[in-house]
């Protein structure tokens, strides 16, 4: 039986009469070759030119990016407000918003043409506050990440926050590792009184060095800035007067070296005693680590040295004098004054602090830097301001001295006026008031709440 082929897309070849297959005939441009011949044949050219007008209208509507030194490219972005941000510095503000400007850098890479997507414009910085839930950390701003344990911390502090889109809360512990994309790092986080410090000093030191090599390893992976906030405690107590930052200090590494002795009543009372080298040796171990990653990683390094700061959303019962104060005379007790009260320290009031944290944050000077108020009072000046804010027939109580207490403090801010525009600029008279406020809301609200739990449950245990 005979079998008819035929070409896949073409008609079916006749036969002649002897039923032989007749030969195709032959294709026009005989003179070109195969390949070119089926090349016209198939209508390539309209597809070729289709996309090369396509490429041609994709590009014309792509801005060039422009030549930089190194051979790479500089991308111009402009922000909502119309400005065009082509510098290399990280930060610039306008009417008080704050814009980054960056440059694309393509050298050696390939250029890279076309407009940022929207979701690409960086139109501020990320910043984490490691115990931004304390007293000073929840006066820094509200769009920010705050790390918090609240070991200290309070989430009342930031509650005002919440309805902020800007503002995220993260309960964690900076002795653990986090991971987070930031840019600035504040790193407030450990327990800053004596009371909170001597509960569980291992955990203080766990903090300052565990804690702070974490925040620094994240600083380092992510290149973001570091600010460490060490303490005016790293000066011990000082044989030199005022304190600069060159002054290497008079600290006590192990405190009461009788806590050796076997007699258990001498144990009692150095325990009941306690020490403060767990937060004087922590901090100043967690400067050593700041500045080592500094010099070994090249991570960007701040340090502030922090003076005895006061104002709300302390903690009511912390131990710490102004504190001490203010609340006992608010609940009409003695104000305890340790010693013969001719210590000295210098207070300033949060705001002054905030501020001096940022222009650090935000200058190009390392430090360390002294921040606090010289205005320097001794116990028994700073219980007579309290008697003349709160209660003049407030009564004045002495006590045994605590172990290694500093007999003056006081800060010079002679590099902080120079490198970085600042002082402070409230004092003790003006700020105090706005503390007792603060203060007398609480104790007030928080005795109320007392009775009333009180008064229900007797109620309910009588019913």
């Amino acid at each position: 039986m005979a079998m008819e082929l035929t070409y896949r897309g073409h008609d079916a070849q006749p036969l002649d009469d002897a039923g032989k297959y007749i030969h195709k005939p032959e294709k026009r441009l005989v003179c070109l070759s195969r390949s070119l011949r089926y090349f016209l044949h198939e209508q390539r050219p309209l597809f070729v030119l289709l996309g090369m007008t396509l490429a041609s209208l994709l590009f014309s509507f792509f801005p060039r990016p422009s030549p930089v030194a190194g051979g790479g490219f500089r991308m111009e972005i402009t922000d909502p407000k119309g400005w065009r941000l082509t510098e290399p510095h990280h930060l610039t503000s306008y009417g008080g918003q704050n814009y980054h400007r960056f440059v694309i850098d393509t050298a050696g890479r390939g250029s890279v043409g076309g407009k940022v997507p929207l979701g690409l414009k960086r139109k501020g910085l990320r910043i984490v506050v490691t115990g931004g839930a304390g007293f000073v950390g929840s006066h820094l701003g509200d769009s920010v990440i705050v790390v918090d344990n609240f070991f200290t911390g309070r989430k009342e502090n930031v509650m005002h926050h919440f309805g902020n889109p800007n503002f995220e809360l993260i309960r964690h512990d900076v002795v653990e590792p986090i991971l987070l994309e930031v840019d600035q790092i504040y790193h407030l986080a450990c327990p800053a009184s004596p009371v909170h410090y001597k509960f569980n000093p291992v955990k203080t030191i766990k903090t300052n060095v565990v804690g702070t090599l974490n925040m620094l390893g994240l600083a380092k992976r992510v290149g973001a800035r570091f600010l460490l906030t060490s303490t005016s405690e790293v000066y011990g107590d000082p044989l030199q007067h005022p304190q600069v930052e060159t002054y290497w200090g008079n600290v006590n590494p192990i405190g009461n070296q009788s806590s050796s002795v076997s007699n258990k009543e001498t144990m009692i009372n150095v325990s009941s005693t306690g020490v403060r080298s767990c937060y004087d040796e922590g901090k100043r171990t967690a400067e050593t680590l700041t500045m080592d990653y500094h010099r070994g990683a090249q991570v960007e390094v701040r340090i502030a040295r922090i003076f005895n700061t006061y104002g709300p959303r302390m903690c009511i019962d912390d131990g710490r004098v102004v504190s001490n104060f203010v609340a006992q005379a608010l609940r009409k007790e003695p104000l305890t004054v340790y010693g013969d009260g001719k210590q000295t320290r210098s207070f300033q009031y949060v705001s002054d602090l905030v501020e001096g944290l940022m222009r650090l944050m935000e200058g190009e000077h390392i430090g360390p830097f002294n921040l606090g108020n010289p205005g320097e009072f001794t116990m028994l000046e700073l219980a007579n301001v309290v008697q003349e804010t709160i209660d003049p027939n407030a009564k004045i109580e002495f006590r045994p001295n605590t172990e290694d207490d500093p007999h003056k403090r006081k800060p010079d801010i002679t590099r902080a006026k120079e490198l970085l525009g600042w002082e402070p600029k409230i004092s003790l008279r003006q700020g105090l008031p706005l503390m007792v406020s603060d203060f007398q809301k609480r104790i007030f609200d928080d005795q109320s709440d007392a009775t009333t739990a009180s008064g229900t449950g007797t109620g309910n245990g009588s019913g």
